[in-house]
């Protein structure tokens, strides 16, 4: 059972590819895409941890940080970048953290506490539901997790688009429908009245059913 939407993202202290960091002090003001892996030296996961350093820059324009976490130790993250430059055409540029101890995977209720404390001897399916996307707002509250089976690779353009819904939603009182992309109509929240919602959007709204009121999106 991972940690649920809403809940407080734990804080952290741990060794990383980038040097021992505090996860609060690091993440600052921003938003934070943290994304873990069971074992280095996997396929999967090498493109995507591939595919996260090409598009870093679609983060950093909405003022998310990237951290990475896998069940081995430091240095083994720091030879398995060299094996993703080379096949993937780019090597990590954000932090990868060192789980060797399994803490963090813990701390984040990716594995039980039973798992013991040692990633050695340990193989990818022993690890195998250490596989979640958290993103993570300001606030530190856990704003989306996603899990996937070591099968599947991870869409990295839905996670921008989810965050992009994260952020404007967050600003204004409205929520994304379905296959929304950025620059669509949007719905205005049923927590809204209809008297607040005409001075929150004075030019009206589409209302097929009296819960459905559609407005286009609000600059953000």
């Amino acid at each position: 059972m991972t940690l649920a939407i809403g809940a407080t993202a734990p804080d952290f202290t741990a060794e990383t590819t980038e040097g021992r960091l505090n996860f609060y002090d690091w993440a600052g003001d921003s938003w934070v895409v943290l994304f873990s892996h069971p074992k280095d030296f996997t396929p999967v996961c090498t493109t995507e941890l591939g595919a996260m350093a090409r598009i870093k820059p679609e983060f950093d324009k909405r003022n998310c940080k990237i951290i990475g976490l896998s069940v081995d130790p430091v240095e083994d993250h720091v030879r398995w970048s060299r094996d993703i430059e080379e096949t993937m055409g780019a090597a990590p540029n954000y932090p990868m953290i060192g789980d060797d101890r399994l803490e963090i995977a813990k701390l984040y209720d990716m594995l039980p506490a039973s798992a013991g404390d040692t990633a050695q001897g340990r193989t990818p399916a022993d690890n195998a539901t250490v596989r979640n996307v958290y993103v993570i707002g300001p606030d530190k509250k856990i704003k989306l997790v996603i899990s996937y089976p070591m099968s599947t690779g991870r869409n990295f353009a839905e996670i921008l688009r989810a965050i992009d819904s994260l952020q404007l939603t967050a600003e204004h009182q409205v929520a994304t429908p379905a296959d929304w992309q950025d620059g669509g109509d949007v719905i205005i929240v049923g927590a809204l009245s209809d008297e607040d919602a005409k001075v929150k959007f004075p030019n009206g709204w589409t209302a097929p059913k009296p819960y459905l009121r559609i407005v286009p999106q609000p600059k953000r």
